[in-house]
């Protein structure tokens, strides 16, 4: 399937779009000519004397890096998504199929409950690392590791670490037990510049090799013995993917909370508008990603004058969008 050139342009330049109105939107009245006052302020190097103004802090400290973080987890989830989904030639799985999210959310509560002092990435990307491993073991007891087996004890093990998450809820004391379940919910009301940074460098690290190798994908949508056939070692690339995936889930999880159904709606609805090629899908499903992740937030934070949990917006959403697909009823193109 052939993408229309003004489609992929759009799909592109959308999060650039959608960043630049959310700076516009916030639960404290601005005009549009202070913010674009500010906004030039800090790109040009000639102060114009705004910069001790409570507006500027709003704009520059708050928003802006509130709104790049949205984008950088959006990208992680949406282009973990569409990796796994090639992987398993599955359109239903996203990050939580291998305890990878479930393994994050753990080693994120227990730094919070324990270890306040300690950062929530090295923990989060940890149990992530020790969940897909333990996935790997208990699929490997049937033989030959293949989709099925790996996707079964994906699901063992996302319950068996959701259950340790529910005993560090219970174990911690009621102020960090606030923290975690507001934690768990999904949120970017924390985001600062040091959470941009951090994000930035991991979600780079893990999308680096998916985004060369991400022809390969075509490959081993196939099926395992036609990649065979083709001279891909299924097995090298089913872990390198599952190891970048991995990295870039936790490292979202960590700065984030568990936010669901994007690296499931994202790369299905562009799939189903540009077509399976995942040379095409995934530089597109990092735009969309961010994209939808930008609007969401931008919704969470502006339906009332509460900050809404976004992982609550995308649940909203995502539920209406898995019954559509139940009722396609698998009907999904894997063919080249």
């Amino acid at each position: 399937m052939k993408i229309k050139l003004p489609v992929y342009f759009i799909i592109i330049i959308s999060p650039l779009l959608l960043a630049g109105l959310a700076l516009f939107l916030g639960s404290y009245d601005m005009s549009p000519r202070m913010v674009l006052k500010i906004i030039a302020e800090g790109i040009s190097p000639v102060s114009s004397g705004l910069t001790n103004i409570p507006e500027r802090s709003i704009i520059m400290d708050i928003r802006l890096p509130r709104i790049i973080l949205a984008g950088l987890v959006g990208i992680a989830l949406s282009v973990s998504g569409v990796t796994l989904q090639g992987i398993f030639r599955n359109p239903l799985v996203d990050p939580f199929i291998l305890g990878i999210s479930a393994g994050a959310a753990l080693g994120c509560a227990v730094s919070i409950g324990f270890f306040p002092a300690f950062p929530v990435q090295v923990p989060a990307f940890l149990f992530s690392i020790i969940a897909v491993f333990l996935a790997y073991i208990i699929a490997g007891t049937q033989g030959e590791i293949s989709r099925l087996p790996l996707i079964l004890s994906g699901v063992i093990i996302s319950a068996f670490f959701t259950a340790l998450v529910s005993i560090v809820k219970f174990l911690v004391d009621p102020h960090k037990l606030q923290n975690i379940v507001y934690w768990l919910m999904g949120s970017f009301a924390l985001a600062d510049w040091q959470q941009v940074h951090i994000a930035g460098l991991g979600i780079a690290a893990g999308l680096i090799p998916i985004f060369f190798m991400r022809w390969r994908l075509n490959v081993i949508s196939m099926g395992d013995d036609e990649a065979r056939t083709l001279g891909v070692h299924v097995t090298r690339e089913r872990i390198i993917f599952i190891a970048a995936s991995t990295l870039i889930v936790s490292v979202a999880v960590s700065v984030s909370g568990i936010i669901g159904w994007v690296g499931l709606m994202v790369p299905h609805l562009l799939r189903m508008l540009c077509g399976p090629d995942h040379k095409n899908l995934v530089p597109l499903s990092i735009a969309g990603g961010a994209s939808f992740m930008i609007f969401a937030d931008t919704l969470a934070r502006n339906m009332t004058s509460f900050d809404i949990p976004v992982g609550i917006i995308t649940a909203i959403i995502g539920a209406p969008f898995f019954v559509y697909l139940m009722q396609r009823g698998g009907k999904e193109s894997w063919g080249r």
